[in-house]
């Protein structure tokens, strides 16, 4: 196949995806009763050393699972481990550190569990191995042209300088995977000057496209204010620490583009075609935004298993469904995970290879949504 036919082929995939909602408006919503959220109240802040930013950056992720670590979510957890585990770690530009210990106010609500338990399914996926992350043939969509690049929900996804993705979720904030800034023991090196990356087409730039062939997007790069890494993430292993593989970037200046909102992450079976979608900077292909969907294969309370191609790079980037919004009664994309990497499962004798996401619990969501407002008032999904 040829570039050109490629490109034809990327832009009536793209022209199907924005056509989906009309066809979705047609399908019967969910009758979902509204997600109980709880309400995350911090402590004081307490001062800690200043980072050393000792840590590499690991971009290819990889954990090993087995039938306890799969159903670990579904069991009662301690209410004070389960504290621990949603306090989190402020880093400010300076090198500068806090620890802030929560706790949760429930209202009686079940929000410390999944609506809907996940189970296993016992299906035999059968794919052929090309090499890891990619799975039979490669599903990857290059995001070229102004029309593209600049259109929603594409245009949500932004580089990290330590070489993820991250997705905007508010004007000031971005949400990109804990991995791309901590490795669990300490800040990664180029967290000490961290920056966000905006592409800007090169027609934009004062670039004439039809001039140049296969000119890349440049990038407008944003200083990082302050970052947030829960504490479930630091210093715990990592087949339970994935389960907290996500930070929120605080960024100087507020930007002028659309972002995507936060969702807690219903059952699989409540989203639109059962499919998640997100959009990174896959590390084979440099300078390109890359977009892929795909059905998701299992989950668990707290990670959503699929086999969405994906390459080092892609970490963090936001995962997003179309799920029904009660407060508008229509489909809408939401992010309702992070793009984690890659994880070994081996359930009843069986081992199975998943690229993972991290769903957005309700506890998950009230933490990320603190830290976005500051307040209560506005963490509610409905």
């Amino acid at each position: 196949m040829t570039p050109h036919e490629i490109t034809i082929l990327t832009h009536l995939l793209l022209l199907f995806q924005h056509l989906l909602p009309l066809t979705l408006s047609l399908l019967q919503p969910p009758h979902n009763p509204p997600m109980h959220v709880p309400t995350l109240v911090p402590h004081t802040p307490t001062p800690l050393t200043r980072s050393r930013f000792s840590a590499e950056a690991q971009l290819d992720f990889i954990t090993h699972c087995n039938y306890s670590c799969f159903h670990r979510g579904e069991q009662e957890e301690p209410r004070e481990q389960l504290m621990d585990k949603l306090a989190f770690e402020t880093l400010y530009a300076d090198g500068f550190r806090t620890l802030t210990m929560v706790e949760v106010e429930d209202d009686g609500g079940d929000a410390l569990h999944l609506t809907h338990p996940p189970s296993w399914r016992r299906t035999r996926v059968k794919h052929r191995r090309m090499k890891r992350q990619i799975y039979g043939a490669d599903g990857r969509f290059n995001i070229q042209g102004d029309d593209f690049l600049l259109d929603y929900p594409f245009s949500t996804a932004v580089r990290i300088s330590t070489g993820c993705t991250g997705v905007l979720v508010s004007q000031q904030h971005v949400l990109t995977a804990a991995h791309c800034v901590h490795d669990g023991k300490d800040y990664v090196h180029g967290a000490r000057k961290l920056r966000v990356g905006f592409l800007i087409p090169p027609s934009i730039n004062g670039t004439k496209t039809g001039l140049i062939p296969n000119k890349k997007p440049l990038v407008r790069w944003v200083r990082v204010k302050r970052t947030r890494v829960p504490k479930g993430w630091i210093q715990g292993p990592q087949e339970v620490s994935m389960d907290f593989d996500y930070a929120l970037l605080e960024l100087r200046w507020p930007h002028r583009r659309p972002f995507m909102r936060l969702w807690v992450a219903p059952s699989s079976d409540d989203l639109a075609g059962n499919r998640i979608h997100f959009s990174g900077f896959d590390s084979d292909r440099p300078g390109e935004l890359v977009y892929r969907f795909c059905p998701v294969e299992e989950e668990s309370s707290d990670l959503i298993y699929q086999h969405c191609d994906a390459r080092p790079g892609a970490s963090g980037s936001g995962v997003y469904g179309r799920v029904w919004d009660n407060a508008l009664e229509r489909w809408e994309r939401k992010v309702i995970g992070i793009f984690s990497g890659h994880q070994w499962l081996e359930i009843d004798g069986e081992n199975r290879d998943y690229n993972v996401a991290v769903r957005i619990t309700p506890l998950k969501f009230a933490q990320i949504c603190y830290w976005v407002h500051g307040n209560r008032l506005d963490c509610t999904p409905d």
